[in-house]
């Protein structure tokens, strides 16, 4: 699913999934039979009529060839569907599964752990393959992926004097466009105040939230991601987006309200509203420690022991594919998530390369069984940086909460 923001998906919904799955039990059947019946339901999070109709026609091509009809359902609200599909013992045969979900239903026993038996497992961008094993089980099948950069505005870059050797390469380099892009109208840099963007300064600075059983979220490392965003944000040259007058800061991009921000493959849906904003799309600077980015993903879940578990797993493999994920792509411009799809891609749609290149490094954000909840809270206080906060403090709170949460998820 293309996004047009990845904000830590599960904060809406997080509670009344919990609740649902609590109270309801895997899907009834015989366990992935090889007969099951001639039918299957599929929901999806769709950005749009382009991949609902990409899915569809996937859907039918391989329908047709197994005498199996797709019923394809593009979800208006897909967490809580799902979630309330599984409480009334009616889950869907094959669904988008979040990588922020996935440990939760996977804790709850609720996902078929096909994808360690699929003919092309081997294929996938191995930081995926992590993303989507639970309990040392490869689960199930990476659907796409994007993972976040640094996005120009290119106009603005230019009128500023810039060239392409300017292309900030460290933090440094970071901050000192950010001041020559900032002028009376526009700042340098935006992105949302959220640990889903925030968080890459952490890794970068060397910072990590968890290690094993242990959370280290009050780092020194990851204290110096946070005072170097907040002393961005105290010079001017980085604002959020609800600062200047933004839903997101792709809209301030297209707005020319920021010249650079920090954002995903999902940029390209601005064209729509602001088809005049040209920009560029390069891999995050370097941190003090290392390179780092995020990366959002979804898989295809199948529910545990369902009747048309076999079918719904043959056409998982179909639908991923090289040649069908190229097809998505082509759609609706999601990334391959197999290693050689992904090349095909950043060869064909060189613009997007970047995004491709940083998965080598790319790692996902906090996402274990519990953790969407402390994460909500702790984006509440981020919400301090725009307004002089302390990040050490910060720290300690998400320090123990997340550690509670952890300690509650492994049974302590």
């Amino acid at each position: 699913m293309t996004m047009k923001t990845t904000k830590w998906l599960l904060a809406g919904v997080a509670a009344t999934a919990a609740i649902a799955l609590a109270g309801c039990s895997p899907a009834s059947g015989g366990g992935g039979s090889t007969s099951g019946s001639g039918k299957l339901t599929m929901l999806i999070g769709s950005s749009g009529d382009a991949e609902t109709k990409a899915v569809q026609d996937a859907a039918s091509a391989w329908g047709k060839k197994n005498s199996t009809t797709v019923d394809v359902v593009a979800a208006s609200d897909l967490n809580q569907q799902l979630s309330q599909g599984f409480a009334g013992d009616d889950a869907p045969d094959l669904f988008y599964m979040g990588w922020d979900q996935f440990d939760t239903y996977a804790a709850n026993g609720y996902l078929q752990p096909y994808a360690k038996d699929l003919a092309n497992k081997g294929d996938f961008i191995d930081t995926l393959t992590k993303t989507f094993t639970y309990d040392k089980t490869f689960t199930c099948a990476p659907k796409d992926f994007s993972t976040l950069g640094l996005i120009i505005n290119t106009g603005m870059w230019q009128a500023a004097g810039l060239t392409d050797a300017d292309v900030p390469k460290d933090w440094d380099g970071l901050e000192a466009v950010a001041k020559k892009l900032t002028t009376g109208g526009a700042v340098g840099l935006s992105f949302g105040l959220e640990y889903a963007r925030v968080g890459v300064f952490m890794n970068q600075a060397g910072g990590t939230i968890v290690d094993g059983d242990k959370v280290k979220a009050d780092s020194k490392e990851n204290l110096a991601g946070l005072d170097y965003v907040k002393k961005l944000h105290d010079e001017g040259v980085l604002k959020f987006p609800s600062e200047i007058d933004s839903g997101w800061s792709g809209e301030a991009l297209g707005k020319g309200k920021a010249a650079m921000v920090i954002e995903g493959p999902w940029i390209k849906g601005i064209q729509g509203d602001y088809p005049d904003t040209k920009y560029a799309a390069y891999e995050l600077p370097k941190g003090p420690d290392k390179s780092s980015t995020f990366s959002f993903t979804n898989c295809w879940g199948i529910p545990k022991g369902g009747d048309n578990a076999a079918k719904a797993q043959s056409l998982v493999e179909f639908l991923t594919s090289d040649d069908q994920q190229m097809a998505f792509a082509d759609a609706f411009g999601v990334i391959p998530s197999t290693t050689a799809a992904s090349k095909t891609y950043a060869d064909k749609y060189p613009e997007n390369a970047s995004f491709v290149a940083s998965a080598d490094y790319a790692v996902s954000p906090v996402k274990f069984d519990g953790a969407a909840t402390v994460i909500t809270d702790f984006n509440s206080q981020l919400e301090g940086l725009a307004t002089g906060a302390d990040p050490e403090a910060m720290l300690k709170s998400f320090q123990t909460e997340l550690q509670s949460a952890l300690d509650e998820a492994n049974g302590k």
